[in-house]
């Protein structure tokens, strides 16, 4: 039997992405096919390298050209991706803008932030990281750069801020740009000039995402960047407690709302449970239990995943090296788990997105 093109693009219709609920021929995602006597290969262009199905899509090609065609095949997939884009990103080189959130302060917000863009550029994508937390900029102590001033660069005869590069992410805070040691008194024009700055006059080059660290609660920061700057998607922050969760609620209201409408991505539960280094099976829930979990059921978003509460995070963020890059592998692949699953979300919410926002784009 001659093995042609037309057979395998037959049988690989046959493979569902298990996300955007269509088959992989359908929406494009096989390329490259290459047949020399019984031996095919071919490439699959994920959306995203941080897709966390990668392994079930790749069994799921070997069984359709075994099944539908034949056992005998030798098969070579190539599995990469091209990280889809959200329309009008208003960024130039930026593909999609996630923001960082919570109802209210002390709920680690910034280190999910740190740690979910560092665990995206663990899979593979390039990312940027804005802090955007205006009162209490935290990216210069969590990357170890206290004292750090961005350069700036002529780009097309204006002048750009470089942003500053660390463990392979771009990062650009209001804190290089402040005394650590001297309040600032913002008020609300400045605080709303200087957040754009932070978008419009740097030179972010090529990015898959740019992770935003939000301030807690709602306020000027949150109106001028999802006004500004179409947002992929909003990812909220919240600990077990009440209080937490309630003022989550509050946060993820705003998203909601008609004049910003942003679709919210998911619910990440922080400080979920406390395991003693000692006993590392027994969890505590010292804030109670399934809060992040009723939250993402009520407003009909994913759950990501529970942070347990744990002194290496905090230290380490202290430390100037967050949680991801350190030695302490549950904790690691815990953010890179989450870090996989907004990835999903923002594709799946591109390929909802009317006017053909799930375009890939190289």
């Amino acid at each position: 039997m001659q093995l042609n093109k037309e057979q395998v693009l037959q049988a690989l219709s046959n493979v569902e992405e298990p996300d955007l609920k269509k088959d992989l021929v359908t929406l494009n995602m096989i390329q490259d096919i290459h047949i020399e006597g019984n031996k095919l290969s071919f490439s699959v262009i994920l959306t995203t390298p941080a897709c966390p199905l990668k392994g079930l899509i790749e069994n799921a090609c070997r069984n359709a050209i075994s099944h539908f065609i034949s056992p005998d095949i030798e098969v070579s997939i190539n599995m990469t991706s091209r990280v889809t884009q959200q329309k009008n990103v208003g960024v130039p080189g930026v593909k999609n803008i996630i923001a960082v959130a919570s109802g209210k302060g002390g709920v680690g917000k910034s280190t999910v932030a740190a740690n979910l863009a560092l665990g995206l550029a663990a899979t593979g994508a390039k990312v940027g990281l804005i802090d955007a937390d205006i009162y209490g900029p935290s990216v210069p102590i969590m990357f170890g750069l206290e004292g750090a001033r961005p350069q700036a660069s002529q780009v097309n005869g204006k002048t750009r801020i470089e942003p500053i590069e660390k463990y392979g992410i771009k990062l650009l805070s209001i804190g290089f740009f402040t005394d650590p040691n001297q309040p600032v008194p913002w008020r609300g024009p400045m605080v709303s000039t200087a957040v754009k700055q932070l978008f419009n006059d740097a030179d972010w080059g090529d990015l898959d995402y740019l992770v935003v660290d939000l301030p807690p609660g709602t306020g000027d920061i949150h109106i001028t960047v999802t006004q500004s700057f179409p947002i992929a998607g909003a990812v909220i922050v919240t600990t077990p407690q009440d209080v937490a969760l309630a003022d989550a609620k509050k946060g993820v209201g705003m998203f909601m709302m008609d004049a910003i409408n942003v679709p919210v991505l998911g619910v990440i539960e922080n400080m979920s449970y406390f395991t003693p280094a000692e006993l590392p099976d027994n969890k505590y829930y010292i804030f109670g239990q399934g809060g992040g979990l009723k939250l993402a059921q009520l407003i009909n978003a994913p759950f990501l995943g529970e942070i347990p509460l744990v002194k290496s995070i905090s230290e380490s963020g202290d430390a100037g090296k967050p949680v991801v890059l350190t030695e302490d592998g549950i904790m690691s692949k815990a953010f890179i788990h989450i870090a996989e699953k907004v990835a999903q979300q923002v594709s799946i919410s591109n390929a909802k997105a009317p006017d053909g926002a799930n375009v890939a784009s190289h």
